[in-house]
């Protein structure tokens, strides 16, 4: 039986690094925007979406979100569950009180369904301050609920201030993500991921498809844009070759550089 997923597969919200770089296209690099949350814009955006989700029926069965916060507030937005009541504990939370830029209230896990916070669909790392992660500690503590539990080290060591990670392994990780989603159980996926790693993502499949489809495919995908495609896996062990991935705990691991 061929393995086969729904994914939808989203950018995050306007983060605050997004809003600099139009006035500085430096932004990028400035240590003020390490792990960019999202502006008020931004959570604007990715409520809207909720709401148009509300005729659109997207229900995921799990939302997979990169660890960068702007993904996983962005993520909180369109599929979490309400503001917390009074009356429920803390340790439902899918986001605590005042940890968004805007200072929102505390975001229930109630009625949402599981999320899980993966490496592999981060954003082109290395250089950029916006583009490394707080430690899972801290976003533990941010995001009571979600599952970070595939992360490996605490501290963000994938992310270095002189090397940018190349093409070749954006590719090979999203190879690895490719794999880990085809290995999941469910079959309807929501993921929120970044502009670079969507680009590289979506340009290792559709090589069958008409070039209108592919265009619809993988151009750029602009704040909180959404966009479904299916996901199968035609060919026996088509990704086979993970020579940078191993299996770690059950889960798969990346080693960049290898």
């Amino acid at each position: 039986m061929q393995r086969c997923k729904v994914i939808h597969l989203s950018r995050h919200a306007q983060g605050t690094h997004n809003e600099a770089f139009e006035k500085d296209k430096l932004a990028y690099t400035k240590v003020e925007y390490f792990d960019a949350p999202l502006t008020k814009l931004g959570w604007q955006q990715a409520q809207q979406f909720k709401q148009h989700n509300l005729t659109a029926h997207v229900v995921p069965q799990i939302v997979v979100t990169s660890p960068l916060s702007r993904c996983l507030q962005t993520a909180i937005a369109m599929y979490g569950g309400e503001n917390m009541k009074p009356h429920e504990p803390m340790s439902m939370a899918l986001m605590a009180n005042g940890v968004a830029v805007t200072g929102h209230p505390a975001i229930s896990s109630f009625g949402a369904p599981p999320f899980i916070a993966v490496e592999w669909c981060r954003e082109h790392f290395g250089v950029h301050f916006c583009d490394k992660r707080l430690p899972v500690s801290t976003l533990k503590k941010n995001y009571p609920t979600i599952d970070f539990s595939n992360i490996v080290t605490d501290d963000d060591t994938w992310w270095t201030s002189d090397i940018r990670e190349s093409t070749e392994e954006l590719f090979e990780r999203g190879r690895c993500f490719v794999e880990w989603l085809l290995d999941r159980q469910e079959q309807r996926i929501a993921v929120v991921a970044h502009s670079s790693f969507n680009w590289h993502f979506t340009r290792l499949f559709g090589e069958d498809c008409s070039p209108i489809v592919q265009k619809e495919l993988q151009d750029g995908y602009s704040n909180c844009e959404m966009r479904s495609l299916i996901l199968a896996d035609k060919k026996p062990n088509l990704f086979v070759q993970r020579s940078p991935c191993d299996f770690v705990g059950g889960s798969i691991h990346y080693v960049p550089g290898e």
